[in-house]
């Protein structure tokens, strides 16, 4: 009898010692560490990264990229009589894209082997504003812009960027009065695979999406704040074709912390207020954490950043510096790009054995 129990009390000790090996991450195991990269007077809201480089590109017609080994940056610029706003970018295994917000549209595509930017796409006219690119790859791209007539701009390339065609109202549902979308971070524009969401704002906050890489769409509305020209959502991520969050909220007033992020499970359709009044308020870019099953969120904003380990139940705010913008290639390094600077960054992460 007393040796069965001696057993049994050894055996319980043992998996006591194993639950608790390897916890975990929560709030109190995890903090940032960030660095400088690069100072300089454009304000920058759009990164992206491939083959060791992260791109950017900023105000008065800057742009250039960050070789992640070394951290040296190479800084161009796009001088026209007009100082250029990009807020929008792409990177393809050949090619990087960079396109300027307001009128004209300009979309330059830049070849990794020379370096030397090719103008392929002009758009003039008063309602003109692009905010966000994406492309699936060196030849199929799509760019979102604000509504012009009845529907969002929406003009899509297959041949790399060299000739661009816009969609027609027809094939989109309609844009309600007031509705428009945010160049804040270029990422209220989201592809997976052959899917396409896109965001709102403003007097409406609503999720696009197709399925076939913008050929066809539906529309689904959202909790998200919206109501005055600065509310709504301003960014959005997807794991896989069904798991996505959003974020956004008051420009106006970025300590609200109401209405502002929201989770679907099911593509998009329908979407679920997340820490509603204990999250972060106002952000203007969000992102699954590489490599974390679609556990851990990230949000950058202006007022600072904030992580949440489960999905956005909880939040840890990880420091009070505001980013635009941020980019992450593992589950505990990447760079965030804001106002007059580039950063990287390193998530710190302990295990208690």
């Amino acid at each position: 009898m007393f040796k069965s129990l001696a057993v049994v009390l050894i055996s319980t000790i043992l998996a006591c010692k194993s639950e608790v090996k390897k916890p975990e991450s929560t709030s109190d195991s995890l903090s940032i560490e960030i660095s400088r990269i690069l100072e300089d007077s454009i304000s920058i809201r759009a990164i992206d990264f491939k083959n060791k480089k992260y791109w950017f590109a900023g105000s008065n017609g800057k742009y250039g990229h960050i070789n992640d080994l070394t951290d040296s940056v190479t800084m161009h610029q796009i001088e026209i009589k007009n100082n250029l706003e990009f807020r929008s970018l792409a990177t393809t295994e050949n090619y990087t894209y960079i396109l300027t917000a307001g009128n004209p549209a300009l979309i330059y595509k830049i070849p990794h082997k020379n370096g030397v930017p090719q103008l392929v796409y002009s758009e003039k006219g008063e309602s003109v504003f692009y905010d966000s690119m994406k492309f699936w790859n060196d030849n199929e791209g799509i760019a979102l812009g604000d509504p012009q007539n009845t529907c969002f701009s929406i003009i899509k390339t297959i041949d790399g960027g060299e000739t661009w065609e816009k969609l027609k109202c027809e094939a989109m549902p309609e844009a309600l009065p007031g509705e428009a979308a945010f160049a804040a971070s270029n990422s209220n524009l989201k592809i997976y695979k052959n899917y396409v969401w896109f965001v709102t704002g403003g007097k409406h906050s609503r999720v696009f999406h197709s399925e076939n890489k913008g050929q066809n769409w539906k529309v689904y509305n959202t909790p998200i704040i919206s109501g005055q020209q600065m509310t709504g959502i301003y960014a959005i991520d997807f794991y896989d074709e069904n798991l996505g969050t959003i974020i956004g909220g008051d420009w106006n007033n970025k300590n609200f912390k109401k209405n502002n992020i929201a989770i679907t499970t099911d593509g998009g359709i329908k979407w679920q207020l997340l820490s509603n009044e204990t999250g972060p308020g106002y952000c203007s870019d969000i992102i699954f954490v590489p490599e974390t099953k679609g556990q851990e969120l990230l949000a950058v904003g202006s007022p600072g950043i904030w992580w949440s380990g489960n999905q956005g139940k909880n939040w840890k705010k990880l420091s009070d510096e505001g980013f635009y913008t941020v980019e992450m290639i593992s589950s505990n390094e990447g760079v965030l790009a804001g106002h007059h600077k580039v950063s990287r960054f390193k998530i710190k992460r302990w295990v208690f054995n």
